[in-house]
Order: structure tokens, then sequence, then C-alpha cells
């Protein structure tokens, strides 16, 4: 199958890409920059094409896609920078990538009669309560400029297209890019305390894991809405840090606040993050891994792993 993926110099694209060439697919990899911007592990660089397009322009992505002629699409690309997000300035900026970017992809993935798979968020719903948020769930209030605008994506694809995947992630990690497990072990190499709000409930999700899953679906006809995690129960924040610094050999405190008590954030985050993956048993996908076992394959990846705390 020819699959594009967007979004391939962040940590789900780049995982994604990898994933579907391992499995024989014809993958071609796209983002915003002129040239592959992402770790040069030599799988990606090597066995996959990769064109610049940006998504808010709605010529180049027409443009893109009627040569390319995918199957189907996967669509990482995305404003994930939440506190940015709420800038004024950032605004007009965050709504082009989240919306008007689907909205473009979603348009050509239509005239294609192609698949498309759309990554979405937990900040959809308003982070209130302690039930899981279900995948059919229509009680949307997201509290931040982040969330809806990826409703809004989520709303242009399910317009335009019939066969779609909106997968809703959460607490997300990688080998490429940033993200809260690479920040904490810098904290902690340096800080002999962190503080760490554990009023905030969620999951974890491992892009290395995500990225199977996802290509497992897009190989089906399975459509509709999904949540996906990996497994483990849900934890805080506060929790997954000294997990990581047990795993990493890291002596720092830890120290739990609450959200109010730590007081950084410009946007609002969800206190209950916890997603009901049971649709994925449902329709025949099979789950992630645990967090735990995903974290410690993580840092084994990325170098940070100490066995002897095993």
């Amino acid at each position: 199958m020819k699959i594009f993926v967007t979004g391939v110099n962040g940590q789900l694209g780049h995982d994604v890409v990898n994933e579907l060439i391992k499995r024989g697919h014809q993958a071609v990899g796209s983002d915003i920059t002129d040239v592959y911007g992402g770790m040069q592990d030599g799988s990606f660089v090597v066995s996959a094409p990769y064109t610049k397009m940006d998504i808010t322009d709605r010529e180049t992505v027409e443009r893109v896609l009627s040569e390319v002629q995918p199957e189907a699409v996967i669509h990482c690309a995305a404003w994930t920078a939440v506190d940015a997000a709420e800038d004024e300035e950032n605004r007009p900026k965050v709504y082009a990538i989240n919306v008007l970017g689907t909205e473009n992809i979603a348009r050509c993935v239509k005239a294609l009669d192609a698949k498309m798979v759309y990554l979405s968020t937990d900040y959809v719903f308003n982070g209130q309560g302690e039930k899981p948020w279900e995948p059919d769930c229509k009680d949307y209030e997201p509290l931040s400029v982040y969330g809806a605008t990826k409703l809004q994506g989520e709303l242009q694809v399910m317009e335009y297209l019939e066969k779609y995947f909106i997968v809703r992630i959460a607490w997300v990690f990688g080998v490429n890019g940033k993200n809260f497990v690479k920040t904490m072990l810098n904290v902690g190499k340096t800080h002999d305390t962190v503080r760490v709000v554990m009023d905030q409930i969620g999951t974890p999700t491992y892009t290395f894991d995500l990225a199977r899953l996802l290509c497992d679906m897009v190989e089906t006809e399975k459509y509709g809405y999904y949540h996906a995690t990996n497994e483990g129960g849900f934890i805080s924040w506060y929790d997954f840090t000294k997990e990581i610094y047990r795993l990493a050999g890291l002596e720092t405190q830890v120290i739990p606040v609450t959200t109010e008590e730590y007081g950084l954030s410009k946007a609002a985050r969800p206190f209950n993050s916890r997603l009901d993956k049971s649709k994925l048993i449902e329709n025949g996908f099979e789950p992630l891994p645990t967090w735990q076992d995903a974290l410690k394959r993580y840092l084994k990846e990325i170098g940070e792993y100490q066995a002897e705390n095993e």
C-alpha cells in the first residue's frame, strides 16, 4: 500500500514511517522543512522518500497528493505547543495548521478516494471527573486553543470523509523530538528536587508502540473513533516521573504538587486524561504494551536505562 505520512520531523511521524517500511508498504514522508529534519537513524532516510509540504497551503497539498496518489494518509502533523497556542500572536497559525491544514488534507483524501488517519487528543474534552472518556463520546468542551483546534480538525475529517480513523492519544513520548520524559531526565540531572503535578491523571503513550497500532488500523476498513495509549493503568505525572527516575538511576527528589500550586501553565490542563480503549479490543486490534514496559524500552533506546535498578 502507498501511504503518505505528514509531520515526519516529529516523534510519531518518524516512527510511523519506519513501521510502514518494516511492513513492506511504500511510505512517503512530508513536513515543512526543505529536507528531513528528524533523527538520521538510517532506516527512514535511506528507505523512504521525503517531500516538503506546507499543509496550510491548499494548492501545495493538492499538487503533492495528486502526484503521490496515496491509498492512505496518516496525518501526524499538528501544532502541539499547548501553552504557546494561547498567545494571541500564535492563534492564527495554530488554527491554520490544526484546522485548515487538516481540511486541506481531508479534501484531497476524498478526491483520491483514500483512507485517512487523524491523530487527535484528550484535550477535546473538559478533563473533569474520573470516568474514562469513551471514543464515541460527543461531550466536547475543550479548555484550550490547542484542544479547540484539534476538535475542529476532527470535525473537518468527519465532514469530508467516510473512510477515516480518528485516534485520540495522550502523554506522548518518542525517540525523535522533545517530550516529558526527556525534559524530566534533563531536570533530574541538574536539580536535587523537582515539583510535579499529582492531580492530572492519564496514561503515557510510546510512539513506537502507537505507530504499530496505526499501521494495523490503516491496513483495515474498521473506520471510526478510537482511543489509544499504552496499557498499565492510570497514573499522575508525579507517578510517571518517579518511575522515570527509578529506571534511570536518578536520586532526584520528586515533590508532588497540585496543578494550582504548580501554576506555570498558560493553557488549562485536563485533570482527567483517562481514555477508554476497549473499542480497540472490540474491533480486533492488539492493545499497546504497558506503559511500564514501554518506558523501560524507551530508556534503553535513548541510553538512559540503568539495569541495576531492576
